[in-house]
């Protein structure tokens, strides 16, 4: 008895040591952008950097805007691409999809979630990029097809296997009793799947969504590649942009002689972090309103 106690005692402690790791990870990686950032943070004000839409390194002019807009404009597209071809996908393959179909499916789009995401750049180089200029001289647009639409389409590709992945395995978590006691009273198939599997399974399916949206926000080298990195705010779909991860993966190494670059590339990991977390944030206090909101 003795022993067995020491053991759940010396478990116990280990898995909060590992707890207690993860979470200070976290606050060490904060605290570390945060000291070297530093630097030009005592130099400008903040709303100077998150506003300013001039960014020249050689005059000592550091604006974010135009970074911090492109990062949400192309991962704001992506997902209204992504979710609900993700979704609909989702529920395909969980409550309709034959189960020789969906056997065969399921490793594929496994298979897409591992691929390596320079190769999504150069799809998009020569699949996508082409057919976004081609698009745009129908509508009467110049462009060059390196643009914001370039990049929001390979990010949703890239983005569909992870929220369907756990979309589809949520799905099936729900219980088979909650399904046949909708379809015992009448309902149709579609109606059991809005009403009962969508209710109970929202917080898992709100969880695949977080998880593919802070995958298309710390996206780095597919987007860099057919993005166009022009640092100006776009005013279309059609013209190029400039996210903060390919501004940090262009620059961080290079022009390290110019005062505050260093400084002002490592505020921007910050920036993307900040925006990150706050997107968890607002997702989780949601998903409790909504909570809230059926109880009463």
């Amino acid at each position: 008895m003795f022993w067995r106690r020491l053991q759940d005692l010396f478990s116990t402690g280990l898995m909060r040591f590992a707890l207690a790791l993860a979470n200070l990870l976290v606050v060490l990686i904060v605290v570390g952008l945060v000291w070297k950032s530093w630097p030009i943070l005592s130099l400008k004000t903040l709303p100077d950097l998150l506003l300013g839409t001039a960014w020249q390194p050689l005059k000592g002019n550091f604006g974010f805007l135009p970074f911090i807009v492109g990062t949400l404009e192309v991962t704001a597209i992506a997902m209204l691409l992504a979710g609900p071809i993700s979704l609909l996908t989702a529920i395909y393959l969980s409550e309709y999809a034959p189960y020789r179909l969906a056997r065969v499916v399921r490793p594929v789009i496994d298979l897409l979630a591992g691929i390596p995401s320079v190769i999504f750049g150069f799809w998009g180089v020569l699949v996508v990029v082409p057919a976004v200029r081609s698009l745009a001289q129908a509508v009467g647009v110049r462009s060059t097809g390196y643009s914001l639409l370039s990049g929001s389409i390979v990010l949703a590709i890239m983005v569909f296997p992870v929220i369907i992945s756990v979309a589809v395995e949520v799905l099936r978590s729900v219980p088979t009793e909650a399904r046949e006691a909708a379809l015992a009273l009448g309902a149709t198939r579609w109606e059991t799947v809005k009403h009962v599997l969508l209710r109970s399974a929202l917080r898992g399916i709100l969880a695949a969504v977080v998880l593919g949206f802070t995958r298309a926000l710390g996206e780095t080298m597919a987007v860099l590649m057919v993005v166009g990195n022009v640092v100006k705010i776009p005013r279309s779909i059609f013209d190029p942009a400039y996210p903060l991860p390919a501004l940090i993966a262009n620059n961080y190494g290079e022009m390290m002689s110019v005062p505050l670059y260093d400084s002002a590339l490592l505020l921007a990991a910050l920036i993307l972090l900040v925006v990150v977390a706050g997107f968890n944030l607002v997702a989780r206090l949601t998903l409790r309103g909504i909570e809230r909101g059926w109880r009463t």
